[in-house]
């Protein structure tokens, strides 16, 4: 394979290799490497905090006192923080980057926000638990969490008076897609999950006397259907295997899709609805490695932060930093914008945040300084290009002597070939040559600095 193949691969299903490892693994057939990247991601490992605080948070309180219940939400809000921050660091450290990959997308497609810290972790691991399993098995799990339950409000869902907000979300945006279905559906999937509710540890619960056990009419057939029955009869609707093969094409492979690929996916997939099966057959397929797509794809924030502290060890001293970054980028790990998550894309690229993207190499390896303001509220925080009272730096430590020994014995060729992806003009090209031929820190910044490197 190529460099430029083995790095595509990496960076769709992982967050892209060193040089040393790109030389390494290029000499590995295609099948060897997919093989590596499953087998590697094969442990379940979920992401460990600290949640001895909620002992001071005693269930009885909490239903009777107001102002306790105010001085939880506000703890958790910070240990919520701190849960961003572990996954950073599980991104930028860990060896299962497939299994993390996978993580991220269904985060992005079963999209929740709750601040309740032990409730989001036990989603979180849900997530990951089942992100190369089965989708079926998936798409109960997730209707069962406590979080979910909390975030579309199923909790409210009672037989006399049916909540629909899940039963039309998992209609559109998890299973089938918007107009795949008739509002009769949405009414008839309510009532199935009619019920629905979650323990104080976060342990699913169904409150029988609220669950509607009546019978329910649903794409075409009757019964006295409960949640799993209804999720059993969206998944057997071959659109339900479209519609998820379209997002996974959009996302691994090319936004621009192509139909006769999907209907390949869809066969793999449809029926059985194994994740890694599916999966292993897109990183197997040839199209996959076609030159239309790679480099192609514009990096998220979490890619382009990652990126770089796996490229060099990175280390921020201090976490607002990081949460103030995530916020100027507009993707917060762990607190998405709304129900239909990121969009992704061209989306990324915003007057806010073009001007840090390309910044953010050398304010992050050579501390430049940056400003940065406010405009009516923190949703809108912005980097400006004047200097202000809130000129800052980055306090963050980079670890110069690993990059020194990762990078021993490379040319600075090698390394635009690790960095770089899609095709770059012949400005750029002349503008690299004036570089050297020497791998130093100036020049990663360099390459890290042009607009190509913000493609993946």
């Amino acid at each position: 394979m190529t460099y430029k193949e083995v790095q595509h691969l990496y960076w769709r299903a992982g967050f892209g290799l060193k040089p040393k490892e790109l030389q390494y693994l290029a000499s590995f057939s295609k099948e060897a490497l997919v093989n590596d990247l499953f087998q590697k991601s094969k442990d379940i490992v979920p992401l460990q905090k600290d949640l001895s605080y909620l002992k001071v948070f005693p269930q009885e309180r909490l239903k009777n006192e107001a102002q306790f219940r105010q001085e939880l939400a506000r703890r958790n809000r910070q240990e919520t923080k701190i849960l961003n921050t572990i996954w950073f660091k599980r991104l930028e450290k860990t060896p299962r980057v497939l299994r993390e990959r996978m993580t991220l997308f269904w985060a992005n497609h079963f999209v929740c926000r709750d601040m309740a810290t032990n409730y989001i972790l036990k989603y979180n691991t849900t997530l990951r638990t089942h992100a190369l399993g089965n989708f079926r098995d998936f798409v109960k799990a997730i209707s069962k969490e406590a979080s979910m339950i909390k975030y579309l409000n199923l909790s409210q869902n009672r037989k006399n008076s049916p909540n629909e907000n899940f039963a039309r979300e998992l209609l559109e945006l998890f299973t089938l897609g918007e107009g795949n279905y008739l509002e009769k559906d949405i009414k008839e999937c309510a009532r199935a999950f009619t019920g629905y509710h979650f323990k104080f540890n976060g342990d699913f619960r169904l409150i029988k006397n609220r669950h509607d056990n009546g019978i329910k009419q649903f794409f075409g057939k009757e019964g006295n259907f409960d949640g799993d029955d209804i999720i059993d009869i969206i998944l057997e609707q071959k659109q339900c295997a479209q519609y998820i093969c379209e997002k996974i094409y959009s996302y691994f492979v090319n936004s621009n899709i192509n139909k006769e690929h999907v209907a390949e996916m869809v066969h793999v997939f449809y029926g059985e609805y194994n994740i890694e099966k599916l999966m292993r057959y897109v990183f197997n397929s040839d199209w996959f490695y076609n030159k239309e797509n790679i480099g192609t794809k514009i990096k998220s924030p979490i890619d382009l932060i990652v990126g770089i502290q796996r490229m060099i060890p990175v280390y921020f001293t201090k976490n607002e930093e990081l949460f103030r970054l995530q916020t100027l980028l507009d993707q917060f790990l762990l607190n998405p914008p709304n129900v239909a998550g990121w969009k992704g894309g061209k989306s990324w690229i915003t007057t806010n945040s073009l001007m840090l993207r390309i910044k953010l190499p050398s304010m992050i390896l050579e501390k430049e300084s940056y400003s940065y303001q406010y405009k009516g509220n923190i949703k809108n925080l912005r980097i400006v290009s004047v200097k202000n009272k809130y000129q800052e730096k980055l306090t963050v430590y980079v670890d110069w002597k690993a990059y020194k020994k990762s990078v021993k014995k490379i040319s600075l060729e090698m390394l635009k070939d690790t960095l770089i992806l899609c095709e770059v003009n012949r400005g750029t090209a002349n503008y690299i040559k004036r570089f050297g031929r020497r791998p130093s820190r100036k020049n990663l910044v360099n390459l890290m600095s042009l607009p190509e490197y913000q493609m993946c």
